[in-house]
C-alpha cells in the first residue's frame, strides 16, 4: 500500500518536515510545563507541542468547539491531504479515514467538568458530547475534507497509531477504499493526567536538563516523558497512486498487532506477545527477517520497557538482531501517546525515502540487558530496504508496521 501523503503535528515540530529534521538532528522537545503549573507535582517536564495556532486549521468560531486532540488532527491531516495532492483524485465516498486516540478529548471533559462544578448544568456546552469523543478526530477529518468512505476510530492505548495505519492498509486490500487518511492523536497535557502518571511511577523526573530526561535503552534510563501531537499518513493502492503520477514515499507492506495478556501496565519480561506481533507482520508480507534493516522501537526509556522489547528483537530476528540498527525517536520527543505509533510509522517511511537513520539521543551508558546498535546520539545515512515501526501500549496492546521501500 503506497504512502502519499504525510502530516504531523508534534512537540519537535509543526509539520512533518520541520519533525522529521529535528529528529535527525537530535533536538529534543522535552522541557519544562508550560500549558499548567506543575510546581507541586513530582515531574515537572512533559514534550508539549508549541506555538500550535488553531486558527491555521479552523475558524476561531469552530476552534473554540473542537478538542485541543481534535485541532492537531485537523493540522496534520491538513498538511498530509495536500501532500499527496488526495483532494479530487478519488471519489469522495471511495476516501475513508482511520484514525484513533488512546484518551481522546480529555481536555474538554475537564473544562466542561469545571463548567458544571462553577456554572451549573444549563451552562455546560451542547458540543460538550461531540467534541470529546474518541472517534470525534475522525468524524470532524471527514466533515472537513468531505470524505466518506468508511470511518472509525481504532484504540489501542500507545498502539493505536499503528493499529489505524494496519488497519487501513487492510481496508484497501478488501476493496472498501481507494485511499484512507490513517493515524493518531493525543492532546491531554492536564494535572489529573501527569498526577496518574506520577502515581504509576512511569515518568521520569528531571530538574536540571529536561532535554537528558528520555533515554531509551541507556543503562540510566529511569522512566518515560509525556508528550502530545498528531501524526497523519495517506495510503492509496500502490498501482493507483502510480496512475494519477503521485509522490510514493514508501509501501505499507503488513502490519501485526498482538496482547501481552501479561499485566494493564507492565510489559510481559518474556516478550512472547511482542516477539509474535514483528513474526505476524513479516509472515503476512512474506518477509524474510534478513530484510529488515531497520526498527523504530517503542523505546519509551523505562527499564523494564525497553529491556523486554530489546529481548523481542533478538528472540525474532536472532543473529541478525546485532546487524540490524534500532533507535527511539522518543528520545527527542517523548511519548505521544495514542499519535506515537503514526509518527514513529512515518519516522520508518522518511528513513526509507531519505537514506538516513534517525538517532537516539542521550545514550551514552550501555546497558548488558539492552545491546544492540541503537544509532547512539548521530544519525546516520544507510540504504534500508525493509524497516519496523513497533508500538506497545497499556492493556498490553501491541501493534508494528512494516515498510517497505518502493522501487
Amino acid at each position: 500500500m503506497a504512502v502519499t501523503g504525510l502530516g504531523a503535528v508534534t512537540p519537535i515540530g509543526g509539520d512533518a518536515r520541520s519533525t522529521w529534521l529535528a529528529a535527525v538532528e537530535g533536538r529534543s522537545g522535552i522541557d519544562f510545563i508550560r500549558s499548567f503549573d506543575a510546581s507541586g507535582f513530582p515531574v515537572r517536564i512533559a514534550a508539549e507541542v508549541k506555538d500550535f495556532d488553531p486558527s491555521a486549521v479552523a475558524s476561531h468560531k469552530e476552534a473554540r468547539k473542537l478538542d485541543r486532540y481534535v485541532l492537531l488532527s485537523l493540522g496534520a491531516a491538513r498538511e498530509a491531504v495536500a501532500d499527496a495532492k488526495l483532494e479530487g483524485a478519488y471519489d469522495p465516498a471511495r476516501v475513508g479515514i482511520l484514525f484513533g486516540s488512546a484518551i481522546g478529548g480529555f481536555l474538554g471533559v475537564m473544562e466542561q467538568a469545571e463548567v458544571l462544578r462553577v456554572r451549573g448544568a444549563d451552562r455546560v456546552t451542547p458540543t460538550f458530547i461531540p467534541s470529546v469523543l474518541v472517534d470525534a478526530a475522525s468524524g470532524q477529518l471527514a466533515i472537513s475534507f468531505g470524505f466518506r468512505g468508511p470511518n472509525y476510530a481504532p484504540v489501542a492505548a500507545c498502539a493505536t497509531g499503528s493499529t489505524a495505519i494496519g488497519e487501513a492498509a487492510e481496508v484497501i486490500k478488501r476493496g472498501d477504499a481507494d485511499a484512507v487518511l490513517a493515524g493518531g492523536a493525543e492532546a491531554c497535557m492536564h494535572p489529573l493526567i501527569l498526577a496518574g502518571f506520577c502515581a504509576m511511577r512511569g515518568l521520569v523526573a528531571e530538574e536540571v536538563d529536561p532535554p537528558r530526561a528520555s533515554r531509551p535503552f541507556d543503562a540510566t534510563r529511569a522512566g518515560f516523558v509525556m508528550g502530545e501531537g498528531a501524526g497523519v499518513l495517506v495510503l492509496e493502492e500502490l498501482e493507483g497512486a502510480r496512475k494519477r503520477g503521485a509522490t510514493i514515499y514508501a509501501e505499507i507492506l503488513s502490519y501485526g498487532a498482538s496482547n501481552d495478556a501479561h499485566h494493564m501496565a507492565q510489559p510481559d519480561p518474556e516478550s512472547i506477545g511482542v516477539s509474535e506481533m514483528m513474526r505476524q507482520a513479516m509472515r503476512r508480507a512474506n518477509i524474510d527477517p534478513q530484510r529488515v534493516g531497520y526498527i523504530n522501537a517503542h523505546g519509551t526509556s523505562t527499564p523494564l520497557g525497553d529491556a523486554a522489547e530489546t529481548k523481542a528483537i533478538k528472540d525474532v530476528f536472532g543473529d541478525h538482531a546485532y546487524e540490524l540498527a534500532v533507535s527511539s525517536t522518543k528520545s527527542v520527543m517523548g511519548h505521544c501517546l495514542g499519535a506515537a505509533g503514526a509518527i514513529e510509522a512515518m519516522m520508518c517511511v522518511l528513513a526509507i525515502h531519505h537514506g538516513v537513520l534517525p538517532p537516539t539521543i542521550n545514550y551514552e551508558h550501555p546497558d548488558p540487558a539492552c545491546d544492540l546498535d541503537y544509532v547512539p546520539n548521530t544519525a546516520r545515512e544507510a540504504h534500508i530496504d525493509v524497516a519496523l515501526s513497533n508500538a506497545m501500549g497499556l492493556g498490553g496492546h501491541n501493534g508494528c508496521v512494516l515498510v517497505g521501500r518502493v522501487e
